[in-house]
Formats: C-alpha cells, structure tokens, sequence
C-alpha cells in the first residue's frame, strides 16, 4: 500500500505532462459548495459562458466540466456539448448517398477506348465486369454495348451518418411496395365480386338468406358486409397458422401471443442440480446466482453454466474496478479525474501510475540488495527444474515395472559410482570401526587394497566381529530361573533405588555450598575449550589448504565424543558468512 501511495501521489504531481489544477484548501473548497447551493436555490446569480448565456446550475459536475483536451484554460461553458460548426463542415450531409444505377444519357453504339471489353461500359475493366461472359466481347462485336454507370464519390459520413439505419434508403422502394399490396386488394376484391355475383345467379344466396332470417328474427342482417367480415376473418386465420415460428405460440381463435421464456432444449437452472444443499434459485426473478456445481468437486471452467454471478468476474469486469478504485484514489490525492467524464485522461494516469509503480519497486528492491545482499540467492533456477516435474506420464505395476509411459532415469552424480576394484564386492566406505573407513567385504582399513574375503574377516584385528557376521551369530537359549532366583534378584534391585534416594538427600545438601566452586570449574573448562578450538580451527585450516590428493587418510577422524564446554566453544567460534554484522565483529 505503502508504494501505491507513493505512486499516485507522484502522478497526480504531474504525470505524462498533463497540467493539474492546484489543490484547494479546506476554506476555499467549502466557498466553492456554498456558492454552488445558493445558485441552485436561486440566491446566486447563475455562471455565464463566453457567449453571455447562463449555465443551468442543475447541470451535473461530468457534462458541464470542459475535457482537457478541448479546452485547457477551464473557463465555464457549454460549448464542447453544442455541435462544432467547423468539424460538421468537413463530413458530408446525412441526405447524401452513393448513386445507383446507370446514367442518364444515350447508350453508345461503338466500342470506346479504356471501356470493359466483355459489355463495353467505360465504368469499369473486364474483371470487374458482373455481366455473363460472353463468348465473343463487346470490343469485337460493337453491339449491345452496356450504359455507364454512375461514378461513385467517397462520402465523408459523420458519427450518426455512419449509424442511421434508414440513411441512404430511397423512399420510392417503399411506394412501389405500397402499390403492389394495393393492386393484391383489387384483385381480391374483384374475385369476391364475381363469386358474388354467380351465387346470385344460381339461386344459391337466396337459401342463405333465408335461413339467415330465422336465425335472427324479423331482423334482416346486411348479408353482404356479414359475408365480407367472415372471409376475411377466413383469411387472416389461414395466413396465421402459417406464422407460426419458434418461441412463439400464435393462437388464432384469441388473437394473442404467449411468448416461450426458454427453448426446449435449454435445461432449467434448477434442474441442473438436485441436491438441496446446492445453489439456491429465486422462483421470483429466475435467478441463480451461485454455481450450482460447486459441491460436485467439479472445475467451473468446464461446466456449461457457472452461475449468474460468473460473468460479473468475467471480461474486462474485474479491469474496470481496477480503474474506478485509482479514479477514487486519485481524487482523495487531488487529481480532479473521472471515469465518465474523462475517461481518456484516466486512463493515461492509470498506465502511468503502473510505470511508476514498478519503477518503486524495483528501486526499492535493489536498494534492499544493496544494503543487505542476498542477490546470489535470487538468481536461482525455476521452481520446476529444482524439483524435476515434467508433464511425462508413465504407468507402473505393482512390482515397479514400467507399463506405460518411459521409465524415469536415475539421477547420477558427475562422479564414477559403483565401481569395483581388486576382487572387491562392497565399495571403499562401507564399512567402519573405531572411526576408520574401510571394506565390507574383508574389513580392510586400507584404500585400493586387494580384496581377502572371509579370511580377512577372521584376521581382522580386534575381538568385534563384522556386523553382518553378528547376526548370523545364533544366541544361545537362557535357562529358566526359579523363584527364588527370581525373589532375590528383586530384593538387589529395591535396595539399589533405596542407596539412590539416600545419595540424592545427600546430593541436595552439598549442592548450595558447591554451587560457586562448580561455575568457577566450569568457567576453568570453558576457557581451556575455547582455546583447543582455536588450535582445532587452524589445525582444519592448514589441512584444508592442502591438495585433496595429497591429504592423508583418516586425517579429519575424531573417534571420541565432545564435551558440553567443547560444543559451548564450538558455537561461540563458529563462523557464520551470512550474518550481516559479522565484517564489524572481525570474523
């Protein structure tokens, strides 16, 4: 957090040359409110532009405040909201569009020179040509040569030229449209006549009519306008069964539309899931909210729905909050930025706030090194190389037999491993005694040695036996002890606990007065230890100067076990290369 800070402020100081306003003081940011209150209640007169107009003090902070790069001299006005008359001139008018068709002129009947040698227009080249080819062109033929079309100009389209749907679209298309539906009406109705007239004819209206009668009574409907409302009502259900598409369902009989809210082959969100415990789905609004695969162990990014909070954290979701926490940040430093109002000098800031985030830390990183050290210890290999991890697959048995996959190969050091010499079953170092290195195989003490077996086993000197021969050394079988063996052995070992607490009684009283007597010896020991190390030290250091192949062998053993003073002086002598204070204390 410490060096985010530090970075904001120094690019609200003045990054990328942009030119910030100075910060106010806690006096005349509150003037600057009160002011801003009493013109919207009316006590104030309202800002005026360069224009004299009034600006509506309602207008918010983001609309009425000028973006820096128009207007860098922040002076009130509305300006940069109104249409710029000088930029409107350079586009063309929204009326215009590229010309269609051919023009308006007589059609050539000879072949001109540069024209398209398959049809003979000049308009265009004979790859470019959309008619059929023709098996012998318009440049041998001179007939049916093809008119000119329009030259097309480029048009310079403004922003809501580009984005009219409508623009360029010739109102004619629609009339002719228009006509062709009305001349479908006549002939409609026109049909209907004829029908009309030859029921007429052939008597057959006249029972309907009849029939209509004692149906309603006294009262004689108008047949003809009963007749047309049913056909056409005929119609429209005929031409409405035929509308019927996916996801709708069209019921002619009451004129309604019931829109499906999901496909058939969609799987409802609460049935992907039917364990209880899982996501909870509001029947309200349709929603849920969580994964519903979340207690199935199973990875979110495979499944086919995550949730509806999924793509809240999706896209450039978690991008944008980034930028709206240093747009707040920003402002708390005195950087008078916005995320809609100025969104392209936020964004400037942001990515030079990021340069000089790292910078920091870099320097702060090297100024650690510096004064600390430790650079060796970072320039280690990759965590994968260290431990060897490879994306290889390989199978075993459960005897260890490789089935599937390459069986990994052992790792070996750069020196010569298991090599046996002079009759030797067991490498130099397997075996040891009384701190001497030597063979298992004979016991021999002696490196590079000629290899005598068992019987440099049973010549070996010293009464200990090898310790593969020890076990194979079979204890002899103890004889049972009576009880009275058993009673007296007992009554030995209870008074040896009795002369114990006895000797400690004993112990506890000749402790106080011994107590100075023991830290003088001890400090005797300490002092007497402390300077065989310091010979022990010089002693190592001299062998150690000393080739490795001429060393002598068994010159660093050391059979027997330290002393506690020994080990107290071996700690305090100790060399410690990391500790940073050691160049001050002489070591």
């Amino acid at each position: 957090m410490l060096a985010a800070s530090e970075a904001v402020g120094a690019v609200a100081e003045g990054a990328v040359g942009l030119e910030e306003p100075k910060k106010m003081t806690r006096e005349d940011w509150r003037k600057k409110k009160e002011l801003e209150e009493q013109r919207k209640l009316g006590n104030a007169p309202a800002e005026v532009d360069e224009e004299g107009k009034d600006i509506n003090p309602h207008i918010p902070q983001y609309i009425s405040s000028v973006p820096w790069y128009i207007d860098p001299s922040k002076r009130p006005t509305l300006k940069h909201q109104r249409p710029q008359e000088e930029i409107q001139a350079q586009y063309t008018p929204i009326g215009e569009w590229y010309k269609r068709g051919v023009q308006d002129k007589p059609v050539t009947t000879k072949f001109r020179k540069g024209a398209c040698e398959n049809c003979g227009s000049i308009t265009h080249k004979k790859k470019d040509c959309l008619e059929r080819p023709r098996r012998v062109g318009a440049k041998f033929t001179c007939t049916d040569i093809a008119p000119d079309e329009h030259d097309q100009v480029q048009l310079s389209l403004d922003y809501d030229g580009k984005r009219d749907r409508w623009n360029g679209y010739d109102p004619e298309d629609h009339m002719r449209i228009v006509e062709e539906y009305a001349k479908v009406d006549l002939a409609k109705r026109t049909l209907k006549a004829q029908k009309l007239q030859e029921e007429l004819a052939s008597g057959k209206l006249m029972d309907q009519a009849n029939s209509a009668r004692k149906q309603w009574g006294e009262d004689e409907p108008n047949s003809q306008t009963e007749r047309e409302h049913n056909s056409e009502d005929e119609d429209e259900d005929k031409y409405a069964d035929d509308i019927d598409m996916p996801g709708q369902n069209f019921d002619s009989k009451r004129r309604i539309t019931v829109r499906n809210l999901r496909i058939r082959e969609d799987i409802a969100k609460y049935l992907r899931n039917l364990d209880p415990n899982s996501a909870y789905y509001d029947p309200k609004t349709r929603a849920m909210r969580e994964n519903p695969y979340s207690n199935t162990g199973m990875n979110p990014d495979e499944v086919y729905y995550a949730g509806d909070n999924f793509v809240r954290y999706s896209g450039d979701t978690i991008t944008m909050a980034q930028t709206q926490l240093f747009a707040w940040e920003a402002y708390e430093k005195g950087s008078e930025v916005h995320l809609q109002a100025d969104p392209t000098k936020l964004e400037l800031l942001h990515q030079s706030f990021k340069v000089k985030k790292e910078d920091f830390k870099d320097k702060q990183k090297e100024s650690i090194l510096q004064k600390y050290g430790g650079e060796e210890h970072l320039d280690a290999p990759p965590r994968e190389l260290l431990l060897a991890q490879t994306e290889d697959y390989v199978e075993y048995s459960r005897h260890g037999a490789v089935l599937k996959g390459q069986e990994k190969a052992v790792a070996r050091s750069k020196y010569e491993e298991d090599i046996l010499i002079n009759n030797h079953v067991c490498i130099w170092g397997s075996y040891w005694r009384d701190g001497y290195w030597g063979y298992k195989c004979c016991h021999s003490f002696v490196k590079q040695s000629y290899c005598t077996g068992s019987a440099g086993i049973q010549t070996s000197s010293g009464t200990a036996c090898a310790p593969f021969e020890e076990e194979l050394i079979e204890e002899e079988p103890e004889e049972p002890k009576t009880l009275m063996e058993m009673h007296q052995e007992k009554m030995k070992q209870e008074k040896k606990k009795k002369k114990k607490k006895k000797n400690k009684k004993h112990k506890k009283r000749d402790s106080d007065s011994s107590d100075s007597e023991d830290e003088a010896k001890k400090r005797e020991k300490l002092k007497k230890a402390l300077n065989a190390e310091d010979v022990r030290v010089k002693a190592v250091d001299a062998l150690m100067l000393i080739d490795e192949r001429k060393r002598p062998y068994n010159s660093l053993a050391e059979v027997r076990e330290p002393t506690e003073e020994e080990m107290e002086a071996f700690r305090m002598k100790r060399p410690r290369p990391d500790d940073p204070m050691a160049s001050f204390l002489g070591h």
